[in-house]
């Protein structure tokens, strides 16, 4: 099969189109037939030598969406999607023609959406959903603040949001397109910056939110457990420009706010599953929508793709295959 393969860290450049064998199924296993995989940002990462757990060498690749070919009879022929932190880093990923993933790992696909677009939905909806359901609850009526609401993950938070019930505020530098899904679902915006961001949200909010679900961490932090309500729930994902943080750590257990780190690259492929599957009705009932998708590739151009998505991409990058 034709893959793309790195044996060394560095910049896109290290990436080879090489030919490998082809995966083939056991008891355990199903062999996938790869018809689209999106490139992601952690994906760039994983080149440069971000994660210390990449064995090489190693074809890389979180999300895919494509046909399974090999193993149980009763997937044979089954459109499905995935993600996973362990393909791409511990075991060969989606950048290649076929995968290989345990059966536990096989979700069925909506049937409404391409390869391409399912493709795209793996990493920023998981890292969505986990932080908005199930590490901060986040009920019918309550209210949430998402700080780099116009990106890909906020976008993801806010549409799930809005189908739990929930209000939301948009906080970004720039408001979401009043075509993207945010800048249609989102309550409120209020631009990022400046010494009243804080006030605004507040006064929106009664005094605060319940769940702030922060995209941009680092530079950040200190606005984001401001914004939380007593005994509210901050959600942390990343530490933008700057890993170690302040704060007041009085005010911070006077408010008994909760703080929630989540890293969907500790979910597996087989424990994504169950997740994916979590999503299906949301896309499949037109309550979610599918990212843009900004650029397209084919395999053996995955040089020029992963060098897009490091250059910085308004939507999302895919390789065809």
């Amino acid at each position: 099969m034709k893959a793309v393969q790195f044996k060394t860290f560095g910049s896109p450049d290290v990436l080879e189109y090489v030919e490998l064998p082809t995966p083939q199924a056991d008891d355990g296993n199903a062999v996938v037939q790869i018809k689209s995989a999106s490139v992601n940002p952690s994906d760039v990462k994983n080149l440069s030598g971000h994660f210390s757990n990449t064995a090489l060498p190693r074809v890389p690749g979180r999300d895919f969406s494509g046909v399974v070919v090999g193993g149980r009879a009763d997937w044979i022929g089954s459109e499905v999607w995935g993600t996973g932190g362990d393909i791409g880093f511990t075991r060969d990923g989606t950048h290649a023609e076929f995968v290989r993933v345990p059966v536990e790992a096989l979700s069925r696909k909506p049937v409404n959406l391409s390869h391409e677009q399912a493709a795209s939905i793996g990493v920023t909806f998981v890292v969505a959903w986990v932080g908005t359901i199930e590490y901060a609850k986040l009920a019918a009526g309550e209210t949430i603040a998402v700080i780099g609401v116009s990106g890909g993950v906020g976008g993801a938070v806010t549409q799930i949001a809005k189908k739990a019930g929930a209000r939301v505020i948009g906080i970004d530098r720039h408001a979401p397109s009043p075509d993207s899904p945010a800048g249609r679902l989102i309550d409120a915006f209020v631009p990022l910056g400046g010494d009243n961001t804080a006030e605004r949200v507040k006064a929106l909010s009664g005094g605060g939110v319940d769940v702030v679900y922060d995209t941009v961490g680092g530079v950040v932090f200190e606005l984001a457990l401001g914004l939380a309500r007593r005994r509210g729930r901050v959600v942390e994902i990343s530490a933008t420009a700057k890993r170690r943080v302040d704060f007041d750590l009085i005010d911070f257990y006077h408010n008994e706010t909760q703080l929630l780190g989540v890293d969907s690259a500790k979910l597996g492929v087989a424990e994504s599953a169950p997740l994916m599957n979590a999503l299906v009705d949301g896309f499949e009932s037109g309550q979610f929508e599918a990212p843009v998708i900004a650029e397209r590739f084919a395999l053996a151009d995955a040089k020029a793709a992963y060098a897009a998505v490091a250059a910085g991409t308004r939507g999302r990058v895919v390789l065809d295959m």
